[in-house]
């Protein structure tokens, strides 16, 4: 079964072919994706990459966790699921007890 890895800390010129074949260094690579954004088009710096076992996979760690790709470290583990990642919380803090009711009195 291919095992995916995460793969952070990409220069923002990185291609899916780039990545893939840096993997291939450490066995063969089912796919290999740079996640760009969406409305520009632009990598987001971090990308998937799919290796055929797990025995790859962990040599792929091994070969590129913490090394140098392009100027930039790069950090590989293990991909998790999306639902196993805590939710962002963009309101901007706890926003405590402090309701966001109006005015109290009538006119």
């Amino acid at each position: 079964m291919a095992k995916k890895l995460y793969v952070g800390g990409l220069p923002y010129s990185t291609t899916d072919s780039e990545l893939k074949d840096a993997f291939a260094q450490a066995g063969t690579v089912e796919s290999a994706v740079v996640i760009v954004d969406k409305m520009s088009g632009r990598s987001k710096g971090f990308g998937f990459v799919e290796m055929t076992s797990d025995e790859e996979a962990q040599a792929a760690i091994d070969l590129w966790n913490g090394k140098d790709f392009g100027g930039r470290t790069l950090t590989v583990n293990e991909a998790r699921p999306l639902e196993e990642r805590p939710r962002r919380d963009f309101r901007g803090g706890d926003r405590g007890d402090r309701g966001g009711g109006g005015g109290g009195g009538r006119w």
